[in-house]
């Protein structure tokens, strides 16, 4: 059985999801499911999820600055 929800989440970051996924022939549906079925099974999160140290801080400032330097 399927149940209907409505979440809330950045528009920018949706489309760019939704055309990868699209890319990957998955629709966000499916992807959703895929990430609550993970959540069962590994009883949270399927990933770390913690506060960044300084390093890694510091590194993704790096990056984020670098970006258009390509």
């Amino acid at each position: 059985m399927k149940t209907q929800t409505t979440v809330r989440v950045e528009e920018k970051s949706y489309k760019e999801a939704k055309d990868i996924l699209k890319t990957l022939g998955m629709s966000y549906s499916q992807a959703i499911n895929i990430f609550n079925n993970m959540i069962v099974l590994k009883h949270g999160i399927p990933f770390d999820v913690k506060i960044p140290n300084e390093e890694t801080l510091r590194a993704m400032e790096q990056a984020q600055n670098l970006e258009g330097d390509f």
